[in-house]
């Protein structure tokens, strides 16, 4: 869902994300017809670095679950 707001409606998804600044200028770059393409780009761009860092966040939350689990100390 995120992806298709991201081509049609660039800003929307920075303010999905709680990129605020950044949506604030993606809105100014997507109101030009040529900069539409690349603040689409830029949207596709920042939501697959979030998706990212929530993966990597919830690997170190369960990799910190089971080093507890099974340390020795």
């Amino acid at each position: 869902m995120r992806l298709l707001l991201a081509i049609l409606f660039p800003p929307l998804v920075f303010f999905t994300i709680n990129r605020p600044f950044q949506g604030l200028m993606n809105a100014l770059l997507w109101l030009t017809f040529i900069g539409w393409p690349v603040a689409a780009m830029w949207a596709i761009y920042a939501l697959s670095q979030y998706r990212n860092d929530e993966l990597r966040r919830d690997m170190e939350y369960d990799r910190g679950y089971y080093d507890r689990r099974y340390s020795r100390y």
